[in-house]
């Protein structure tokens, strides 16, 4: 099942990993580097509507986020955000981070918030060859580890 909020994050062409309950996405802007969204197949726009497989499915989801990002991007915190206030269905919005700045084929992301809250307004959007490298080379991080 698509919703809206996963083809606003532009579904399929940003998918990373498709899961039971859920699917993370590229973020099409990167807030910082390996920025992600992961969001519910489901049509709930309250975390605690989505069924028991969906709640018990995070914890497998976020040990592979975790590993695949550590690898892809190096960062040194990671923040998981669900804000809900645009797009309605849950999702969470995966951001690493990390002091100064990460390079991917000569374009620099800096962490503008770090250490404070990330600066969701700083997102930048990519050349559309550049994100699309970008979302390979994380997805390779799935293939290796998982």
């Amino acid at each position: 099942m698509v919703n809206d909020t996963i083809r606003k994050f532009g579904f399929p062409e940003t998918l990373v990993r498709d899961y039971e309950y859920w699917v993370l996405l590229l973020r099409p802007a990167q807030v910082t580097l390996g920025s992600l969204v992961l969001a519910t197949k489901d049509d709930a726009t309250a975390f605690g509507n989505l069924p028991a497989g969906a709640h018990a499915e995070l914890a497998r989801i976020s040990a592979e986020v975790e590993a695949a990002l550590s690898a892809a991007v190096d960062y040194q915190r990671i923040n998981y955000l669900m804000l809900m206030m645009v797009d309605p269905h849950v999702h969470f919005h995966i951001i690493p981070r990390y002091e100064g700045s990460r390079t991917f084929e000569n374009l620099e992301i800096w962490d503008k918030g770090w250490p404070g809250p990330p600066d969701l307004k700083s997102a930048e959007t990519m050349p559309e060859e550049v994100f699309h490298r970008l979302r390979q080379r994380i997805m390779q991080f799935w293939l290796l580890t998982y």
